[in-house]
């Protein structure tokens, strides 16, 4: 596997070993960058056009300099072209670059790096908890997929401390967020529900494939409304469609009816077009 990197405006392909970033670099002094998390499937990205486009208004919301997209695109298709594993995750991070140390920013091009993983399949059912922190709705990055995930790392770490696999937020006002890398959606009565961009939630890319395949709704939740419901599954780019049978202390027995056919329509129509 290789890795692309644009560094002070130098762009080429390399080794994993070989790429180097500033210890100045802005993502590493104060997470002042963006990122996407690309499922790849035989030498295959999902989703690559909305994916970009996140990244773009992610990148716009910090107020970070135009990207170079096909630079970032032709980055895309060299890293997969030198080969990938069955499974994998890829990860496009745009950083400031190189900048003081502090929150004021240098006046040098962006940091670019594309990477990939190999990772294993996700297990066919998973479990989520509440955690005991909450999503600012009214941060000045909602709803941008930032750098800065130590709230996520350290919920996360908490969730995996219980035995769970997910953490799951509310907001300030006590509304279903999301996960720590994931959205949440329920079922009651054949509906299938999710909380609202307005809730702080990222506007996940399976999140929002969900709702205009399967006709998801998007409303306000209770904590209450998620314990009550029918079923509860969690997307992601990498879960896809992923049924929760354990929800603190609930449990269900398997994967329900209307969350079997939600993950195998979008398994199907994700095939049919990687880049819908």
């Amino acid at each position: 596997m290789k890795v692309w990197m644009s560094v002070a405006g130098v762009s080429r392909l390399m080794d994993p070993g070989d790429a180097r970033v500033s210890v100045f670099d802005h993502g590493f002094t104060v997470a002042d960058g963006v990122f996407e998390t690309l499922k790849v499937d035989h030498g295959v990205a999902y989703a690559v056009s909305r994916h970009l486009r996140r990244l773009v208004a992610s990148a716009e919301t910090l107020r970070l300099p135009q990207i170079p997209l096909e630079d970032i695109r032709s980055g895309i298709e060299q890293v997969l072209a030198a080969g990938a594993p069955p499974l994998a995750r890829m990860r496009v991070t745009v950083t400031a670059g190189a900048g003081p140390l502090g929150s004021d920013r240098g006046d040098v091009p962006l940091t670019i790096v594309i990477a990939l993983a190999e990772v294993s399949p996700w297990p066919s059912t998973t479990s989520a908890t509440l955690v005991p922190w909450v999503r600012n709705e009214r941060s000045p990055v909602v709803g941008a997929k930032t750098t800065s995930y130590a709230d996520n790392v350290v919920a996360l770490d908490w969730a995996h401390q219980r035995g769970f696999s997910e953490g799951l937020f509310l907001n300030t006002r006590d509304e279903v967020c999301e996960g720590t890398g994931t959205n949440l959606f329920l079922v009651r009565d054949s509906q299938i529900v999710t909380p609202p961009l307005t809730s702080g939630c990222l506007a996940g890319i399976t999140r929002d494939l969900v709702v205009e395949w399967a006709g998801a709704l998007e409303r306000t939740l209770t904590w209450a409304d998620v314990l009550e419901a029918d079923e509860v599954f969690l997307t992601s780019s990498t879960r896809e469609v992923h049924p929760v049978v354990r929800l603190d202390e609930r449990t269900w027995d398997g994967e329900g009816v209307v969350t079997r056919g939600v993950r195998e329509s979008f398994r199907t129509k994700i095939l049919d077009n990687p880049d819908p």
